[in-house]
């Protein structure tokens, strides 16, 4: 037994999560060997300034993203440590295991002026590694250490597991939680987020943060023309009935590779409606099959 002392918000080491997979289709998905490696990052909060995105400062406690969502528009930025967008993104994955010290250090910078923060926009800060790495908990336990504000979105539920150090967040009134839900659809789900949890167990995260008094909604996002649009109005009441207060959504974006896997995976899964859906899109985006203007909207 460990006699390093357990601290006010410390949940157990292991956390057993159930994504809602039956075990037979768990065994039909392809087993992917993830390969961890570290983000020495000297700065841990990302700044933006462009106009058309709502906060100026995130925190992404991971680079890559195990979900392997097909349509992530954080792929290409694999690229830039000479990976590729596609299966090394879902399998070499840079943890910042610094972030929490490098957290306190900006935090208490008598320059720094607190608003609101992102935890985990560019990739998923509750992807599967998270289970034993605890970085974003402890990302967490910083900002509530601080009274700092702090958003979320996720598409897992092991953000159950920091109910307890969510509540008093909320009871302050400084964190809300999206859940990112894209299809009601079980197996369009499955083979579009592999390795991401069911909708179901997602609408189930819903309902346990609203029943803690967390304030939680879902991101209907991305929409995906001619595959899965006509559930929008479903998957908002769905939401709804769950416990999510405000719903919010953006149209797929397909920047740089993207556009090609994503044409690969749609023609070889859709092969009856691939030119529909590629076409619904470029309606959308005056033509292309991307908008870096529009991207945001």
């Amino acid at each position: 037994m460990s006699n390093r002392p357990s601290g006010r918000f410390n949940a157990p080491d292991l956390y057993e999560i159930d994504d809602g997979w039956t075990h037979e289709e768990r065994a039909g998905l392809e087993q992917l060997k993830t390969i961890l490696g570290v983000d020495t990052a000297r700065k841990i909060i990302t700044r933006n300034t462009s106009p058309d995105i709502g906060f100026d400062r995130s925190i992404n406690p991971y680079k890559g993203c195990e979900h392997g969502c097909i349509y992530c528009f954080a792929r290409p930025s694999h690229a830039y440590l000479d990976l590729s967008p596609g299966i090394d993104f879902e399998t070499r994955i840079f943890r910042k295991p610094d972030s929490a010290r490098l957290l306190r250090l900006e935090l208490s910078d008598p320059r720094y002026k607190p608003a609101p923060l992102m935890l985990g926009i560019n990739t998923d800060a509750y992807q599967p590694t998270e289970r034993t790495e605890r970085i974003t908990r402890s990302l967490l336990e910083v900002l509530f250490e601080f009274r700092h504000p702090v958003h979320l979105i996720t598409k897992s539920a092991l953000i159950q597991r920091d109910i307890d150090i969510l509540e008093p967040i909320a009871a302050l009134r400084l964190v809300t939680v999206m859940l990112s839900i894209t299809t009601l659809d079980r197996h369009l789900a499955r083979i579009m987020e592999p390795r991401a949890a069911t909708p179901q167990r997602r609408l189930e995260t819903v309902r346990a943060l609203h029943e803690a008094s967390i304030p939680v909604g879902v991101m209907v996002a991305p929409i995906i023309p001619g595959l899965t649009c006509h559930e929008i109005e479903n998957l908002v009441k769905a939401a709804a009935d769950a416990g999510a207060i405000k719903a919010g959504y953006n149209l797929v974006r397909l920047p740089y590779e993207i556009k090609i896997l994503f044409e690969e995976w749609l023609r070889l899964n859709f092969p009856d409606r691939a030119n529909k859906v590629l076409n619904h899109i470029r309606q959308c985006r005056d033509g292309e099959l991307n908008d870096p203007i529009s991207a945001a909207a």
